[in-house]
């Protein structure tokens, strides 16, 4: 059995995050506003390294 029971799930708040920084950022560029680079970027970032750990977790994990 696999320890994760659905490893795609873990995929998917990667993914997730990803995209809230990807509005984060949209919405006040298109608005004409003062746009939160920082937050946009560690927002990205999260994301980016949630996916890697979802990567390394189901890669390293036996299939039994």
């Amino acid at each position: 059995m696999h320890p994760l029971r659905h490893p795609r799930n873990a995929l998917v708040v990667g993914l997730l995050f990803a995209f809230v920084g990807a509005v984060y950022w949209a919405v006040p560029t298109l608005g004409s506003w003062h746009v939160d680079y920082a937050g946009a970027t560690m927002l990205v970032a999260l994301g980016v390294a949630m996916g890697v750990m979802d990567y390394v977790l189901i890669a390293g994990s036996p299939n039994d």
